[in-house]
């Protein structure tokens, strides 16, 4: 078996904002350490968000609108996949579930064999920097994954060239407890329809009902009205895959909602799980799950 075809980890979510202040702001005021801002060459900027886990969240914003034009004009599918999400969903919201993998070649090989390549595979460097400002150079390669009449969600093969040696411990040190992500939820009027690209860009087949195990997490596709039950949140409905929740792992849900309640962040209980509707800044409901 080829780095290919194993199954693919959950890497890190991409959440496209207006203004990374915003995102910035909201983030904090739910408990999580931010990282200082990261600046793409063709763009765009985050302020990423480290878990003990390995994952993390993007939040995505457009820095530079002159570079960000460049960069379409020379097919860089991230960016123009941003602006799509953009154009038809809103600058606030979820666009990008992303999948680590060692050989991100042979995923985009896999992918167009599929039918399922969202367009040419892109390399990139940026500076990485932590709390304390020591700054070091972090490598990427991708490989695209998404529907070809789909522009409201895709997913990508993200393989780190270089790593940098930076230590992430006061990053990872969140207020709320968070130490993880367990389960990314999504929403489709027709959720079976969806899980051969998931499975395709994961190279995991599901195996029952409709949703994925990755070696980390759980990809879950649900219909509008199973999501509404399950999470007490509305959703709007769509043929086509959606990405709506992101499911953390606490160590005490306990603490979490006290901290919500002293930042006067709201929020409700379903079942066992703590869920925060979406908000500027934060484009997915954020739903926290105390785990053993």
């Amino acid at each position: 078996m080829t780095k290919a075809t194993q199954a693919h980890p959950l890497d890190h979510l991409v959440l496209p904002t207006a203004r990374l202040d915003a995102a910035r702001a909201r983030l904090v005021s739910l408990g999580f350490v931010v990282a200082p801002t990261g600046i793409h060459p063709f763009g765009t900027e985050n302020c990423c968000v480290f878990f003990a886990d390995g994952t993390y969240l993007e939040p995505l914003a457009v820095g530079n609108d002159r570079d960000a034009d460049r960069a379409i004009g020379e097919g860089n599918v991230f960016v123009a996949r941003d602006r799509l999400y953009r154009q038809n969903l809103g600058d606030e919201g979820f666009s990008a579930v992303v999948l680590g993998t060692g050989d991100a070649d042979a995923d985009h090989v896999r992918y167009v064999g599929a039918g399922m390549s969202g367009g040419e595979m892109l390399s990139f460097s940026r500076a990485f920097a932590d709390t304390s400002g020591k700054s070091d150079l972090a490598s990427f390669k991708l490989a695209f994954c998404a529907s070809k009449d789909a522009d409201e969600a895709f997913l990508f093969a993200c393989e780190r060239i270089n790593a940098p040696k930076i230590d992430r411990t006061a990053l990872q040190a969140h207020a709320n407890g968070v130490t993880g992500i367990v389960e990314v939820v999504a929403v489709s009027d027709r959720p079976s329809g969806q899980i051969g690209l998931l499975s395709t860009a994961a190279a995991k087949q599901a195996a029952q009902g409709d949703a994925i195990e990755l070696p980390n997490a759980t990809l879950t596709v649900l219909e509008p009205a199973a999501f509404a039950s399950r999470c007490n949140l509305p959703t709007g409905a769509s043929p086509h895959l959606r990405f709506a929740a992101i499911v953390f792992s606490v160590r005490s849900a306990a603490i979490a909602a006290r901290l919500l309640a002293a930042n006067a962040i709201a929020h409700h209980m379903s079942g066992n799980d703590i869920v925060v509707r979406p908000a500027p800044g934060q484009g997915a409901a954020f739903i926290f799950r105390e785990t053993k």
